[in-house]
């Protein structure tokens, strides 16, 4: 099958995964029995966790999510309708009401039963609870970024790797075909000497003021702020209490660093893919960008990002570019993004400019067939596949912590540039900025007792 052809397909078989298959995946078939079934506990049932983390889990037959957790008790009941319903509705279990529900995963994590847990909270709650995860012996699914500061994915990768768990990271586009197919042309030298990259990445509108509120009684606001600094309550500023679009702690600096982190994490794990740069990093970060200089969304808006690496490659980001990755050699480019591919409806993403998957300076490239001898990069089909494949044979999944740190740190650098506005030397050996005081502060923060990556204690 000519390459093109196979790139059209497959990339319209990826963004068909936002429904239910009806064929259950091959690598699951006649897997029934009981003890090939890995129990999952479900931390955090906000947007991403229904449309997406939950959603793609559930549908493989090894997978049996028992539990589910959520600070919002309103999020967590209907966390315990989405499973029940799935296993009522699909699995002839039609009495199904056993779903168990969670306020503090730590609760949660204490169950012998659970073998593995999906964490799809917010940012300043991904490094803890997967920490804590590890600590028990349980195999985590960790939405991306895999940390709110680069202090805390140390801490995260040296948990992980201690106690010897399975640590799959929520960057799905290596999964999606196109970007493999771009990575393996691309390090197979079919464009030639790759010596820039480049990167679109949207960033975020300022918002409007809003007013304290009271609390709603179903939110534990005070474990939802976690290691963050006390904020007043308003509901635009964490989540919609009445139903699930895209949540205004996106925006807050408290709680993130915007776009950067939030989309930037996949593109710069992709791009590092076809770079061969996963374990490394770039050696250098400058940037520019502009902040709201009113209302309660802090994070940055329109900005720009240069990198340099150790192997002459520049890397530049920029809201200006198309979104995707654009790799640029001496004999011609290729450009891949998502496509038409949304991991939710929310997703800030011009559909029109982004309908396009895969493209190449000369479009014969992307029907070139890769040799035996050249190289191969690994294929997957579905990231949380992967993870419970990976759970069942103790092998390293697709996006282990070791490149999700990696990836993390180059969006958490890029965010401390914009905010320094001058060049930066970065060491990837020691994860510190080369003699910048200032910078070298700000890859951690003050975590408020008793929460926090700083507090946490082995069971």
């Amino acid at each position: 099958m000519q390459r093109r052809k196979f790139i059209n397909r497959t990339a319209l078989g990826t963004a068909a995964l936002v429904g239910f298959p009806t064929i259950v995946p091959a690598h699951v078939l006649g897997k029934n029995a009981p003890s090939n079934k890995i129990n999952i506990g479900q931390i955090g049932c906000g947007r991403i966790a229904r449309s997406h983390d939950m959603y793609d889990t559930i549908r493989f037959n090894e997978a049996n999510i028992i539990s589910v957790c959520d600070v919002d008790s309103k999020r967590a009941a209907d966390a315990k309708i989405f499973v029940d319903s799935f296993y009522q509705e699909n699995k002839g279990k039609k009495k199904y009401g056993s779903t168990k529900v969670y306020e503090n995963y730590r609760e949660m994590l204490m169950d012998k039963d659970i073998d593995a847990v999906m964490i799809s909270t917010p940012d300043h709650w991904h490094a803890q609870p997967a920490m804590e995860a590890a600590m028990a012996g349980k195999d985590i699914y960790l939405q991306k970024p895999t940390s709110l500061t680069v202090r805390e994915g140390q801490q995260l990768r040296k948990a992980v790797q201690d106690n010897k768990v399975i640590l799959q990271v929520g960057t799905q586009q290596r999964a999606m075909p196109q970007f493999r197919v771009a990575a393996e042309l691309v390090r197979n030298g079919r464009i030639g000497k790759v010596h820039t990259v480049k990167i679109g990445l949207p960033g975020d509108p300022a918002g409007p003021m809003a007013p304290e509120m009271p609390i709603p009684s179903n939110l534990n606001f005070d474990m939802w702020l976690g290691s963050t600094p006390e904020l007043a309550y308003t509901e635009i500023g964490v989540h919609p209490q009445n139903d699930y679009s895209r949540p205004g702690w996106l925006r807050q600096r408290n709680y993130g660093a915007g776009m950067i982190t939030g989309w930037g994490q996949h593109h710069y794990d992709s791009a590092a893919w076809g770079m061969n740069t996963e374990l490394t990093g770039p050696i250098s970060v400058e940037a520019l960008a502009e902040f709201p200089k009113s209302g309660l969304w802090n994070v940055h808006g329109d900005f720009f990002v240069k990198h340099e690496y150790e192997n002459d490659i520049t890397v530049y980001t920029s809201g200006g570019y198309t979104n995707g990755i654009k790799y640029i050699g001496e004999d011609g480019w290729i450009f891949v993004s998502r496509g038409s591919y949304q991991a939710s409806a929310s997703d800030p993403v011009d559909k029109e400019k982004s309908a396009q998957a895969l493209n190449a300076s000369d479009p014969k490239l992307l029907e070139s067939a890769i040799g035996a001898n050249e190289i191969h990069l690994e294929k997957i089909n579905d990231q949380h596949g992967n993870w419970l494949d990976c759970i069942k044979t103790r092998k390293q999944p697709i996006s282990p912590i070791e490149k999700g740190h990696k990836a993390c740190v180059t969006c958490l650098i890029s965010d401390i540039a914009m905010q320094v506005d001058r060049k930066l030397e970065w060491d990837n050996t020691t994860e510190m900025f080369v003699g910048d005081d200032e910078a070298n502060a700000m890859l951690s923060r003050e975590q408020r007792k008793p929460y926090g990556t700083d507090y946490v204690a082995a069971p």
